[in-house]
């Protein structure tokens, strides 16, 4: 299953990019991420429409797998869902940091006129990443689906808006940066269902980007943008 989610994602994100994002200039990240969110609406409504919005069961990985550490408990399932997550990580690091593809799809994503003039092909190399990111999603997907014991179009919507939170407070256009508010933003609201309770999570979530949008616009480990 895995392994068809990850396929069938990296040849979908292939296909919008071309279809779509290779129109939107490098260094717009607003303009990249409202796409981003329209693509995903259209896709939803699509599956909506195909599906006629009936969930379906997801198998669980791992049934009834559960791991005690002290007073605490955490299923099987999260914890594969979390090294895979990590594996995944690397992977992706090391593909940025110590590979060609990766030295090319960072001199674009800095200027891209620049990568162009070293003779970098910006188009391939964005629908090279274009594809990554969807073997990423795929894998994602089918996880979420996995932990959750259901697969329905509805999810996409909180998932997208955790994300975009993710990204804004990590900071637009930054890898580490999305990583740590990744993690930082799990375990921020983790803390406030265990106290408050399920009804009060995104809430204090959503405070937390409005606090991070008026004193810290750019993010973690964004950087200002400056206009002449």
């Amino acid at each position: 299953v895995f392994g068809i989610s990850a396929v069938a994602a990296a040849v979908l994100g292939y296909a919008i990019y071309f279809a779509c994002f290779r129109f939107i200039p490098v260094n717009n990240h607003l303009a990249a991420l409202m796409a981003s969110v329209g693509g995903l609406f259209f896709i939803d409504e699509v599956v909506v429409h195909v599906t006629r919005g009936s969930p379906l069961t997801f198998p669980s990985m791992f049934g009834d797998v559960f791991f005690e550490i002290g007073p605490y408990g955490i299923r099987g399932d999260l914890v594969f869902v979390f090294v895979i997550g990590l594996i995944s990580t690397g992977i992706l690091l090391y593909i940025l940091f110590k590979t060609r593809l990766g030295l090319a799809t960072r001199a674009v994503a800095q200027q891209d006129v620049a990568a162009r003039l070293c003779g970098i092909g910006v188009h391939s190399t964005n629908s090279v990443t274009f594809a990554i990111a969807g073997v990423l999603g795929g894998i994602a997907g089918a996880m979420t689906a996995a932990a959750v014991g259901v697969l329905s179009p509805v999810m996409t919507v909180p998932l997208t808006i955790k994300g975009i939170i993710v990204a804004v407070i990590g900071g637009l256009g930054s890898i580490p940066g999305a990583i740590i508010a990744g993690l930082f933003v799990g375990g921020f609201e983790n803390v406030f269902l265990y106290f408050r309770g399920i009804d009060e999570r995104d809430m204090y979530v959503v405070a937390l980007l409005f606090l991070f949008l008026v004193f810290r616009p750019n993010g973690l480990f964004g950087t200002a943008i400056t206009r002449d």
